[in-house]
This record gives C-alpha cells, sequence and structure tokens, in this order.
C-alpha cells in the first residue's frame, strides 16, 4: 500500500450527529491561538477539510474536528471544527464529541464520577464538566461563549417564500431562526427536504439584508445557519429545532437545487441562541432548564447561568448545554498519491449545485 499521508481519527454521534475527531497525522499548525489556526487552515490548508467531509470519505451532514496542543496556558487542548462550508468558531455538539473521544480514549485521564476540563475553540475557552461511569463518558456539560439576539422579530423578503419574520442571534455561530408555523410546517423527518429548502432560502436572503458583526470578534460575522423552530412533539422537552447545514451555496436562478443538510441532533450553539432570544423576549429567566428536542427527537438541556456585557445594546448571556456522545468506531484515512481525488469530491444528487 502507497499513501501520502494517513490521519487517525475517531468517529461518534451526538445525540444523533456524526462527529469525527482527528486524533494523528497533523502535529500541529501555525497560529499564537486557536482562532489563528482556524484561519491558517482556512486560508492555506483547506485540503484537510475537503478530504475528510466531501466523498468517499465523508457526506453532506459529516463534521470534523481537529485536535490541536491549546495555546491558552488554562486549556487542556485545542480543537477546530470543521464543516462543510465553513470553520465554525464554536459547536456544541462538536465539543460533546471531542470531550468524550479525548477521555475515552485516554488522550486525557477520566476521573470518575466527574472530569472537569478546560478546552480551547476558536471562539474562546470553554468550561467542561464530563460525567463518567466506568470508563464511559455517559453526559458532557459545558459552559459555552456569551449568547446574544441581535434582530429580534425582523421581516425579511425571501424569493418564493414572501416576507418572513425572523430573529438572528448568536450561540458560538450566527443563526437566523424562523418559526416552521410560517409554512405549516411540522419538524419531522420526512419534512426534512423541505425543512432543508426552506432554512436555506431564508438563511441567504438574511445574509443579503440583515448583516450582522460580533461586538468582541469583528472576524466573526454573517449568519451562516439557519434554524427552523417549532412546538416540542414529546413532553420531554419544552421546544423543537432543526437545524440546516450547507453544503453549497444557493443558486436562486434554480429554486429547486437542496445545498444543505438537517441537524440531527438539537443542535449545541443553536440551542443557545435560541435560548437568547427567548431570554430578550422575557421568555426563559436564568437558571431554568430549556429542554430542546432534534428532529430524531433526542434532547439538549441548557440553562442560562448569568447575564454580561459584551459591549452592544443587547442583552448577553452565559448558557449551558449538556448532551451526549457515542464512540462510532475507529478508522485510519488514507490518501494514495494516485488518488485523482485528492481533496474528495462533490455531486449534484445530494450536494449543492456549486463547488465548496
Amino acid at each position: 500500500m502507497r499513501v501520502a499521508r494517513v490521519i487517525s481519527a475517531v468517529d461518534t454521534h451526538a445525540c444523533g450527529e456524526p462527529g469525527r475527531v482527528i486524533v494523528g497525522g497533523v502535529l500541529d499548525v501555525p497560529g499564537d491561538t486557536v482562532f489563528e489556526k482556524k484561519c491558517y487552515l482556512e486560508q492555506h490548508a483547506d485540503h484537510l477539510r475537503k478530504l475528510m467531509l466531501r466523498e468517499p470519505r465523508g457526506y453532506p451532514a459529516s463534521n470534523c474536528n481537529l485536535i490541536l496542543p491549546a495555546c491558552h496556558p488554562e486549556a487542556d487542548a485545542g480543537y477546530v471544527i470543521m464543516e462543510q462550508v465553513e470553520y465554525p468558531p464554536m459547536s456544541g455538539t462538536n465539543t460533546i464529541a471531542v470531550t468524550t473521544v479525548l477521555l475515552e480514549t485516554g488522550m486525557i485521564p477520566a476521573v470518575e464520577p466527574v472530569t472537569e476540563l478546560t478546552l480551547e475553540s476558536p471562539a474562546g475557552l470553554i468550561r467542561v464538566r464530563a460525567e463518567v461511569r466506568d470508563n464511559k463518558v455517559v453526559a458532557v456539560t459545558f459552559e459555552n461563549v456569551p449568547a446574544f439576539a441581535m434582530h429580534i422579530d425582523a421581516v425579511i423578503d425571501v424569493p418564493e417564500l414572501g416576507s418572513v419574520r425572523v430573529d438572528v442571534a448568536y450561540g458560538g455561530m450566527f443563526y437566523v431562526i424562523a418559526q416552521a408555523d410560517q409554512w405549516n410546517l411540522r419538524l419531522v423527518p420526512e419534512n426534512a427536504g423541505e425543512i432543508t429548502r426552506i432554512g436555506e432560502m431564508v438563511k441567504a436572503a438574511a445574509q443579503e439584508q440583515l448583516p450582522v458583526v460580533h461586538p468582541q470578534q469583528p472576524e466573526i460575522a454573517g449568519v451562516t445557519i439557519a434554524q427552523l423552530s417549532g412546538p416540542a412533539l414529546s413532553p420531554q422537552a419544552d421546544m423543537r429545532n432543526v437545524v440546516v447545514v450547507s453544503t453549497g451555496q444557493l443558486d436562486w436562478s434554480r429554486p429547486a437545487t437542496w445545498t444543505g443538510a438537517c441537524d440531527r441532533s438539537p443542535c449545541g450553539t443553536g440551542t443557545c441562541a435560541r435560548m437568547a432570544t427567548l431570554y430578550a423576549r422575557g421568555k426563559l429567566p436564568l437558571e431554568q432548564e430549556f429542554r430542546h428536542e432534534g428532529i430524531l427527537g433526542t434532547v439538549f438541556t441548557g440553562k442560562l447561568l448569568r447575564a454580561v456585557d459584551v459591549g452592544a445594546p443587547y442583552p448577553a448571556v452565559i448558557p449551558t448545554l449538556s448532551g451526549r456522545a457515542w464512540i462510532t468506531g475507529t478508522a485510519q484515512y488514507s490518501l494514495d498519491p494516485d488518488d485523482p481525488f485528492p481533496e474528495g469530491f462533490t455531486v449534484g444528487d445530494i450536494w449543492g449545485g456549486v463547488d465548496q
């Protein structure tokens, strides 16, 4: 066997959302912070993301994380999150996956019944509390970066859909959030195609009509992801959502083009963003649990700990989120020097119509 490189990874799912964690094959990348390392990968080494997330090694709903040495003295490890069209500053499901892999593989020693650790994400330090039983991580709770709503009940014009009422909030990424009842749409697996189509169209319109910039990190700007919200279907949850993850760029000249995938989990940063909008409306007080279910019926539990000042004229809060991940396999992914697809490939039957 001839290989140009070998990448060692652990595959997981966090309440349904697949997350691959690279544990070997990449020693480090340049940068004095994990945010700078993210930028380096994005600008100079994007082939790694494409290799691991496109076919034949990935598929539209895949996520990937690269574990790196931490830059901050308080952090135990750093990680960069890679998705189909972006490098998010923060991701809840991927944080849960990374924590589970670090502890269950012994990269960081696990202490029962609770292991506390600090991870350095591109968005900043993430304090994590993992419940460990019989060497298994059975729950992960992390304290997220500040979440806040920038637009409440804004009205945007979406081609084909008309006027749509939305919120825009930050929970580690900028989300546009719309109520699914505007289209009499139930958030269930059999409607995933229509959920994806509407979510991508609303996101594209919000990007054009509602520009946003993080008040403390101006490098983080623009709506990059959509969330449709609706009533819970289970008595064990307070609300249901589906987040639509882009797999390409929407082509308005081809309205039927499918360019996204539904998050299989209740979405961690999406839940934090949703809680921020509820807090801004006075509907979710501090220290009250919020149980958010996803398209598969799995639940993340969030809570708002305290109000903070992010230097902007809207209320910000520190959220926590709890969930669980399961390891589904380990693998060594290789690249043959003669492989005609060194960065993988996409095909228009399940991917977006343009290059990612």
